[in-house]
C-alpha cells in the first residue's frame, strides 16, 4: 500500500482548517497544489529531488510563508510543524494523518481564540473606561490645555491609548490606557499639557 502524507493549514481567507493528503510517490514526482475549498488560498509544494520548498498560507497572520525542508523530513517519520515567523506559533503540520488532524484541531481553536480577542475594542476594557472617566474629571476641572495656550482639544481613542490633540495647533499628547500602571499614572495628575507645535 502506498504511503500517504497529510498536510494541514488554516486558510487565512475563510478561516477553515484544511487537511490534504498526497502519496509519497506523487510528492516526489511533481509539484503539488493543495487548494482550500474557498478556492482563494493554496498550499504549494515543489521539489528538486533533494529538498522540498513550500509556500504556506498562514491563518495566524494572514500572509503566506516560504519554508524549505529535506525530502526525509517531509516524506518520512512522525512529521514536521512549520511556524509563522510573525507570531512564532505553528501554522502548518505535515505528517501522519492522525497527528495532523489532532494538530489542526488545536490550531483551529487557537485561531478562533485570537480572533475573539482582537474583536475586543480595547486591550483592557475596564482600564480604558477608568482612564476615560479620569480624563473627564480632569477636563471638568479645566485641567487640559496646550503649551500653545489653547484649551480646545479633541480625543482620539485607540486600542491601548488615547491621544489628546490640540484644536488650534494640532499638537498631541499620548496617554497609554492598557495597564493598571497607566491608570495610576493618570490618577496622580491634576493637569495635562499637550505639547504644542
Amino acid at each position: 500500500m502506498e504511503q500517504m502524507r497529510s498536510f494541514g493549514y488554516i486558510c487565512p481567507k475563510c478561516g477553515k482548517a484544511q487537511i490534504h493528503q498526497r502519496s509519497q510517490f506523487a510528492l516526489s514526482a511533481a509539484a503539488a497544489r493543495m487548494e482550500c475549498e474557498c478556492e482563494k488560498e493554496a498550499l504549494q509544494v515543489e521539489t528538486d529531488g533533494v529538498k522540498f520548498r513550500l509556500i504556506v498560507p498562514c491563518g495566524l497572520c494572514g500572509k503566506s510563508h516560504q519554508a524549505e525542508c529535506s525530502a526525509e523530513q517531509l516524506l518520512q517519520g512522525r512529521g514536521i510543524g512549520l511556524s509563522c515567523p510573525e507570531t512564532k506559533q505553528l501554522c502548518c503540520y505535515i505528517g501522519e494523518e492522525h497527528q495532523v488532524v489532532a494538530a489542526m484541531e488545536g490550531l483551529a481553536v487557537r485561531v478562533e481564540k485570537d480572533k475573539a480577542e482582537t474583536a475586543e475594542a480595547f486591550t483592557d476594557n475596564v482600564i480604558m473606561y477608568e482612564v476615560l472617566s479620569e480624563l473627564k474629571d480632569i477636563a471638568q476641572r479645566g485641567g487640559i490645555s496646550c503649551s500653545c495656550g489653547s484649551k480646545e482639544y479633541a480625543m482620539q481613542v485607540g486600542r491601548a491609548c488615547i491621544d489628546l490633540i490640540c484644536g488650534k495647533c494640532g499638537g498631541r499628547l499620548r496617554l497609554n490606557a492598557a495597564t493598571d500602571e497607566d491608570l495610576d499614572r493618570l490618577c496622580c495628575q491634576m493637569k495635562l499639557e499637550i505639547h504644542g507645535k
